[in-house]
C-alpha cells in the first residue's frame, strides 16, 4: 500500500475494524468476512484485492483510497442514510452479524441489486437518461471529483461513451486534462485506452502531448492489463512497456506442453476465433487467474486457528447473468484444470494474442466459442463427469442468487493493438514457478484436510459437552 491504513478505517459493509481488502470498482474497504461474500458475487459485481498482500499500481490504490475517504460508500447506501429507513426496519450489517445469512443478504442487496442507490425519476426512454448521464460524466472527468463520476457510473453512465458533438470519450478528456485518478476509475469500468477519437488519436496520445508522462505510461499498462496478468501468473514477470516490450510468452520445452491430438485441435479452434470471441475467451481465463490468485491470498491470510468453512470458498467462477449459460458453464469448468493444463491453455492464449497483432485472424462462425470450450473440456477429460454433476449456476457461498437481476458491467476489454516483442523465460524459471504453484495447491489441500479434522473433533466435543449438561 502507499500508506498504512489508519485505525479509524472500518469495513464499508459491517463497520468492522481494520479492513484488509478493497472492492476496487466500488471504492470501498471491506473486512475478511464481507470479502468472502464479495468474492462469491463475481468480478462483474465486485473486484476485490488484498490491501497488503496483492501488488497494486500506485495510482489505482490512490484512486480507491480517495473514493473511500470522500464517502464513496454513501453512493451504495444512499437510502439507508435517510432516517425513514430505520422506521422501515432496513439497516446495514454490523460486525456481530453472522456472515450467512445476515451479511450476505445485505451485501447482495447493496451491490448486486443496488437496492440503496439513489434512483432517478422514471423516464419514458431509459436510453435518453443513460445518454444524459454519460454526457455529464464526459464533462466531470476533467475535474478531480472522483465520487461524482462514480455516482454517475453507478446510475448508468457509460465509461466508453463516444460524445457525438465532441468526437471523443471521457477517457480522452481525462487524459488531456492529466486526471490520472479519473483515468483509473474509467478504466476499472471498462474504458479502452486504445479507442480513437474523431481525429484518430487515443487517450495515450493526448496524455503524451500534454506532458502527462506518468499517465501515458499507466494507460499503456492498462491497455495490456489482460495479457500482462496472464504472463505474470505463469512466470512472475511483467513486460517492460517503457522500453517497448509489450509481451512475454514463456519459452518451454515441447515435452512440458500438452501435445495430444485434442490439445492440437483445441489450439486450431482457438486460432479460428474472431477477435471479439477470442477476447471473450481470454477475459474468462483472466477471471480464472484472478480467482486462483485471490484464493491463494485468501487462504494464506486467514487465521487457521479458526475453521475455514466451505462457505468462504469460491470453488469456481460465479455466474454472470449477462453471459449465456454455455459460456458460464465453460467458465466454471476452467477451475477443474490442474496447474499444468491451465498453464498450457494460458500460453496458447498469449501466443495467439501475439499472432493476431502480426496478421489478419482467420474467419470463424459465431458458434466457435462454444466449440473451443467443448474441445478444451474434452482435452482435459472432464466432459465425462457431466453425467454425474449438475450444471453449475451458483457458488457454495452464493445460494439463491436472483439471476434476473442485472448490475453494472465491469468490462475489462483492453485493446491489444501495438507492436509486440518477446521477453523469453527459461524452462528452469517456468518450472520453478510451476513447482511453487503445485506446492501451494498441496498446502491448501492439507489445510482444508486439517480443517475437516478439526470440524469433526469440534462436533465430538460439542456432543460430549451436551451429554454432560444433560446429566
Amino acid at each position: 500500500m502507499s500508506k498504512r491504513l489508519r485505525s479509524s478505517e472500518v469495513c464499508a459493509d459491517c463497520s468492522g475494524p481494520d479492513p484488509s481488502w478493497a472492492s476496487v470498482n466500488r471504492g470501498t474497504f471491506i473486512c475478511d468476512e464481507c470479502c468472502s461474500v464479495h468474492r462469491s458475487l463475481g468480478r462483474h459485481i465486485s473486484q476485490v484485492k488484498h490491501l497488503k498482500h496483492t501488488p497494486w499500481p500506485p495510482t489505482l490504490l490512490q484512486m480507491v483510497e480517495t473514493l473511500y475517504n470522500n464517502g464513496a460508500n454513501s453512493i451504495w447506501e444512499h437510502s439507508l442514510l435517510d432516517p425513514a429507513s430505520l422506521m422501515s426496519g432496513r439497516r446495514k450489517a454490523n460486525p456481530q452479524d453472522k456472515v450467512h445469512p445476515n451479511k450476505a443478504e445485505f451485501i447482495r442487496a447493496k451491490y448486486q441489486m443496488l437496492a440503496f442507490v439513489h434512483r432517478l425519476p422514471c423516464r419514458d426512454d431509459d436510453s435518453v437518461t443513460a445518454k444524459d448521464l454519460s454526457k455529464q460524466l464526459h464533462s466531470s472527468v476533467r475535474t478531480g471529483n472522483l465520487e461524482t463520476c462514480l455516482r454517475l457510473l453507478s446510475l448508468g453512465a457509460q465509461a466508453n461513451f463516444f460524445h457525438p458533438e465532441k468526437g471523443n470519450t471521457p477517457l480522452h478528456v481525462a487524459s488531456k486534462a492529466g486526471q490520472i485518478l479519473q483515468a483509473e476509475l474509467l478504466s476499472v469500468y471498462g474504458a479502452d485506452p486504445g479507442t480513437q477519437d474523431s481525429n484518430g488519436k487515443t487517450p495515450v496520445d493526448y496524455a503524451r502531448q500534454g506532458g502527462h508522462h506518468e499517465l501515458a505510461e499507466r494507460l499503456v499498462e492498462i491497455q495490456y492489463e489482460l495479457t500482462d496478468r496472464l504472463a505474470f501468473y505463469l512466470c512472475g514477470r511483467k513486460p517492460d512497456h517503457k522500453n517497448g516490450q509489450h509481451f512475454i510468452i514463456p519459452q518451454m520445452a515441447d515435452s512440458s506442453l500438452d501435445l495430444s491430438e485434442l490439445a492440437k485441435a483445441a489450439k486450431k479452434k482457438l486460432q479460428s476465433l474472431s477477435n471479439h470471441l477470442f477476447e471473450e475467451l481470454a477475459m474468462d481465463v483472466y477471471d480464472e487467474v484472478d480467482r486462483r490468485e485471490t484464493d491463494a491470498v485468501w487462504l494464506a491470510t486467514q487465521n487457521h486457528s479458526t475453521l475455514v468453512t466451505e462457505t468462504t470458498v469460491v470453488p469456481f467462477l460465479p455466474v454472470n447473468p449477462e453471459y449465456s449459460s454455455t459460456r458460464n458453464q465453460g467458465r466454471q469448468k476452467l477451475a477443474r484444470f490442474n496447474a499444468h493444463e491451465f498453464a498450457t491453455l494460458v500460453i496458447d492464449i498469449l501466443s495467439d494474442a501475439k499472432r493476431r497483432q502480426q496478421g489478419s485472424p482467420l474467419s470463424c462462425s459465431k458458434d466457435n466459442v462454444e466449440l473451443i470450450l467443448k474441445t478444451i473440456n474434452n482435452q482435459h477429460s472432464i466432459e465425462s463427469q457431466d453425467n454425474d454433476q449438475p450444471d453449475y449456476d451458483s457458488v457454495a457461498s452464493d445460494e439463491d442468487i436472483d439471476l434476473e437481476t442485472t448490475a453494472t458491467k465491469a468490462n475489462r476489454q483492453k485493446s491489444l493493438d501495438s507492436d509486440l516483442s518477446d521477453g523469453p523465460v527459461t524452462v528452469q524459471e517456468f518450472m520453478e514457478v510451476k513447482n511453487a504453484l503445485v506446492a501451494s495447491e498441496a498446502k491448501i489441500q492439507q489445510l482444508m484436510k486439517v480443517n475437516n479434522n478439526l470440524s469433526d473433533e469440534l462436533r465430538i466435543m460439542q456432543k460430549k459437552l451436551l451429554g454432560k449438561d444433560a446429566n
